[in-house]
């Protein structure tokens, strides 16, 4: 079966080892790794007939990786971070490739390969980062972004120094090939940005009209590595023309839709490539040269990791971003099997040089779920230990935080607290945790605070124990109960109005002292009865004290309890019931220029005019001779019938 047999054992083998991943709690990469040094070809038994088959099959999951990363962001997304990207990016590049070359060195290699080995070394796993990433919900965050940012200059980075590097023993002959590069990356970029974002999306959208799912799947494929390989015919980056692809088609209105069709094939795909680095490794070799390669993982490891979060601070990331920054990608990246590769070939550097940075970038990238995850406890030491820097706060009010509403929250329902509150004039205060959302209030000009509710010390930076209020919108049950058992130790009386996602935690969250708690699908539930009702004629009136009867039932401490059943049985018998509407008399309203009396309208409607509201002046119970005037605001008093039958004179209907 040749190359189809193949993958059918790398998936069976990937099975495997992501089910014994997933028994111990460890990422599922672990596991895809471990089945790669099962089924390679250095440990015998059921072994990959053609790895190198299988590594370039991986390489579409690294373009469709970044294909679905760049459906999830923007460029303006990615502006806040520019600085360290463009600037401390080819800095910690620089300076990791001179740490590389002092230990190439000192080891007795030549400057060649010191040089070579300094380039392997400098670069991170833009796969391995974003996988973590996913797999812990941290997208979106402040760190995520800016190690996002760094991956994809890292990215670029490598075009140039695959023209770079086997040029070293002739460095003027690499000038003008150098040069080329630089012209078509900017060609390339300037075309998909300018003519691209307008015809990629035209046609997905002429694709999406045709309504067949299978269609849309293969032209949003077709689209990312199509554009990811007209970029490796351009000579640049195959991965980077599809993550460029997924920028432009983000601004499409099928983005999502894009994305979610695309993540499934992006994991497969993916698959492949964390096996084929897995098939890469040498036990052998590893065991032979075991104390070399630890020392390498260990000085690689750590001073390039101190690179990054040094860089961070640098550039005034405070808190716990160096920290992430620096444990998330101190590992050594994918792209350098590409670079050793083209190393191997031009001769620049040998068996033992290319082995030896195959081993180093396995075993980094097998750590670092593990030391990436270390980046929250040792945060929480240092705090400890250290004094704390206070959280980023935006658009405070000048005389500070008194008598005030706080939002912990700035997602689309805090968001939506914070303008109804703006509106009101009522101050409030926004702590939200999330970048993206952070970015987000901080556009509206919201009072925000950049930082996690449940810390103690943004807490007090919201100044709760002076607030009347404090409203939590996360539906996490574990976080905002953190937040109330806190919030009630700094202030015991204070009102807490928090979001339950059922029955049982509603109930939960009563019993710690909450003030309320809205359950969003009853309330959706509500609504759609409601409009329900008033379709079918039922006065608001009734509708009110249905819905306040249900509320009263539900937001207390009987869930199980049911609304006034008798209410809800009588409800159909209200649609005779009398009520007020209010109808504006149009251009074309026969009812203009003439009198009550004259138009007859308790006779021809059974409705009564109780009011007319003109030119901001109400008249109240004008007698029959009372003229209509063209944009009269009429209040008319009858049952549902009656109120249609005069909208249908006073509209012209």
């Amino acid at each position: 079966m040749g190359l189809a047999a193949d993958i059918v054992i790398i998936v069976v083998a990937a099975l495997m080892g992501a089910l014994l991943a997933q028994k111990f709690k460890q990422p599922l990469i672990l596991g895809y790794i471990l089945a790669g040094v099962v089924v390679g070809p250095y440990t015998g038994g059921i072994t990959v007939g053609d790895t190198h088959e299988i590594e370039l099959l991986a390489e579409i999951g690294v373009a469709l990786l970044l294909f679905a990363l760049g459906l999830e962001f923007s460029l303006d997304e990615l502006k806040p971070v520019r600085a360290i990207a463009l600037i401390g990016t080819p800095v910690q590049i620089l300076l990791t490739m001179a740490l590389g070359y002092g230990a190439g060195r000192y080891m007795g290699w030549t400057t060649a390969s010191s040089m070579w080995f300094g380039a392997l070394i400098s670069l991170s796993s833009t796969m391995v980062t974003l996988k973590i990433l996913m797999s812990r919900g941290l997208m979106g965050t402040l760190s995520s972004r800016v190690m996002i940012g760094m991956l994809i200059v890292q990215d670029l980075a490598v075009v140039p120094m695959m023209i770079i590097l086997p040029q070293l023993s002739d460095p003027k002959g690499g000038l003008p090939l150098l040069g080329l590069a630089v012209i078509k990356s900017v060609g390339f970029l300037v075309g998909m940005f300018y003519l691209g974002r307008k015809i990629l999306p035209l046609f997905l959208s002429y694709v999406a009209q045709w309504n067949s799912r299978e269609l849309f799947i293969l032209t949003v494929t077709a689209l990312g590595l199509g554009v990811g390989y007209a970029t490796y015919l351009f000579g640049l980056s195959f991965a980077f023309g599809a993550f460029v692809a997924g920028m432009v088609l983000n601004e499409s209105d099928y983005g999502h839709q894009a994305l979610s069709d695309i993540v499934p094939l992006r994991d497969i795909f993916g698959l492949l490539f964390f096996t084929s680095v897995g098939m890469l490794l040498d036990p052998s070799f590893l065991y032979q040269h075991l104390i070399t390669i630890m020392i390498l993982v260990f000085l690689i490891s750590g001073v390039k990791g101190l690179i990054f979060a040094t860089l961070a601070r640098l550039f005034r990331y405070i808190n716990i971003v160096p920290l992430a920054v620096g444990l998330g990608l101190f590992q050594v990246g994918e792209f350098s099997f590409v670079l050793a590769r083209t190393g191997l070939e031009c001769q620049a550097i040998d068996s033992y040089l290319y082995s030896l940075i195959l081993s180093v970038s396995v075993l980094s990238m097998i750590i670092s779920p593990f030391v990436s995850y270390l980046a929250e406890p040792l945060y929480q030491v240092r705090k400890h230990l250290f004094k704390q820097e206070g959280p980023q706060m935006e658009n405070m009010p000048p005389n500070g935080l008194h008598e005030h509403v706080v939002i912990a929250g700035g997602g689309r329902v805090g968001q939506h607290i914070a303008y109804i509150l703006t509106q009101l004039s009522v101050p409030f205060v926004v702590v939200e945790l999330n970048y993206q959302r952070m970015s987000e209030c901080k556009q509206a000009a919201y009072p925000l605070i950049f930082g996690d509710m449940s810390q103690p010390g943004v807490m007090g930076a919201s100044k709760l124990f002076l607030s009347r209020l404090l409203i939590v919108t996360t539906p996490s049950e574990m976080i905002t109960r953190s937040i109330v058992e806190q919030a009630h130790r700094i202030k015991s009386d204070l009102r807490i109005v928090v979001r339950a996602e059922g029955i049982e935690q509603a109930r939960n969250l009563y019993a710690r002292g909450v003030y309320m708690a809205v359950l969003p699908e009853m309330e959706a539930g509500l609504e759609i009865s409601r409009q329900a009702l008033l379709h079918l004629g039922v006065p608001v009136t009734v509708i009110q004290q249905y819905t306040d009867s249900v509320r009263q039932t539900l937001y207390t401490n009987r869930p199980h309890a049911h609304p006034d059943n008798k209410l809800l049985e009588k409800i159909h018998h209200f649609r005779t019931m009398l009520e007020m509407s209010w109808v504006r008399l149009g251009e074309g309203s026969q009812l203009v220029h003439q009198s009550i009396q004259d138009a007859a309208i308790r006779s021809k409607t059974g409705a009564t005019v109780v009011g007319v509201l003109r030119d901001g002046d109400m008249k109240t119970n004008p007698k029959a001779d009372f003229v209509f005037d063209q944009d009269d605001l009429i209040a008319v008093v009858g049952n549902s019938m009656e109120r249609e039958a005069f909208k249908t004179i006073a509209m012209g209907i």
